[in-house]
């Protein structure tokens, strides 16, 4: 009985340090893979939220492709859509 309870120890001895080499390489491998997932996680979100707000995506657009030249008629521009998408959100929830 001695000499299987001591195979059985060494077994799980064995065991117990292979499961630590593949936790090993299981951390390596999804350390390389986490930024790739965070960037793919963002993309999703953002997507989710222009989903979400199509007003404000048309607006985005809208500015892109009209846009006055310089800085201070791009923020005036900015400003206008956000103010038009605040008051369309506004309406929509009192309907």
């Amino acid at each position: 009985m001695n000499d299987r309870m001591l195979a059985l120890r060494l077994r799980r001895g064995e065991l117990v340090a292979r499961i630590d080499v593949q936790r090993g390489q299981l951390t390596e491998i999804a350390s390389t893979w986490e930024g790739r997932l965070a960037a793919a996680d963002r993309g999703i979100a953002i997507v989710r939220f222009f989903r979400a707000h199509p007003l404000l995506l048309a607006g985005l657009s809208a500015l892109i492709v009209v846009r006055r030249r310089g800085v201070a008629g791009l923020i005036r521009s900015a400003l206008l859509v956000w103010k038009g998408y605040r008051l369309f959100t506004g309406y929509r929830q009192k309907l």
